[in-house]
């Protein structure tokens, strides 16, 4: 399914957020609280938005490793890294047992990535693993904002105009399993339960009205 909606996951992702995913990816990086030199890791990383932008703040002499399951992400994804401040390694990987050490890195993050993990707890298990103490581990996701009118027009929009959204791009089945992926995925107090699971002091900041959630988990010694 993944590899079917690479050419348009770009322009959905934009059309579905008003452009507005781009910040919040801003946002995830800055809660990943990494800098120049520093090595880190994006997961599920699709067409690569965050993995360039945590290239953005590692630069001058950092590293960056994008991995996804998707091979034609993946290539979608090199296309854009052409201008990358420092290189960017994208390369394919199973989120459940990634190929990298224990503490390999400064941090790990996953981008509206971790709901389509077929193991929640053994994701995040993943990427607490090879995360050095102290370090971060960031997901941002979507979630069910409680209080209406935002809730009512969530509905809505993920309900009933998503999927003819979906229709029209010519994938109907993948833009109707994006609303249900988000209705099964723990609400942000449960995620956050299972982040401290994983040894991670976690911290949890919702944003667009309690439509995104950014969680980041510092990793306990």
């Amino acid at each position: 399914m993944f590899d079917r909606i690479a050419g348009f996951y770009d322009v959905m992702n934009s059309v579905m957020t008003a452009g507005l995913h781009h910040s919040w990816r801003r946002r995830a990086v800055d809660l990943a609280g990494v800098g120049p030199g520093d090595r880190v890791l994006d997961v599920a990383t699709g067409t690569g938005d965050l993995a360039l932008e945590l290239a953005r703040r590692v630069a001058p002499d950092g590293a960056v490793v994008a991995s996804d399951f998707s091979e034609e992400m993946l290539a979608r994804a090199r296309d854009k890294a052409g201008g990358a401040p420092v290189p960017v390694t994208f390369e394919w990987a199973n989120a459940m047992e990634l190929p990298y050490g224990d503490g390999e890195f400064a941090a790990a993050t996953v981008g509206f990535g971790a709901r389509n993990f077929s193991d929640l707890d053994r994701g995040l298990a993943e990427m607490a693993r090879v995360v050095r103490v102290g370090g971060t581990v960031v997901v941002l996701e979507i979630t069910t904002p409680t209080r209406p009118p935002l809730s009512t027009f969530y509905r809505l929009w993920f309900d009933r105009v998503v999927p003819v959204i979906g229709k029209l791009a010519g994938d109907p089945e993948a833009y109707a399993y994006l609303p249900n992926s988000v209705k099964r995925f723990p609400d942000p107090r449960a995620l956050a339960a299972r982040m401290d699971g994983c040894g991670l002091d976690v911290r949890c900041v919702l944003t667009a009205g309690g439509i995104i959630a950014l969680h980041a988990g510092t990793k306990r010694a």
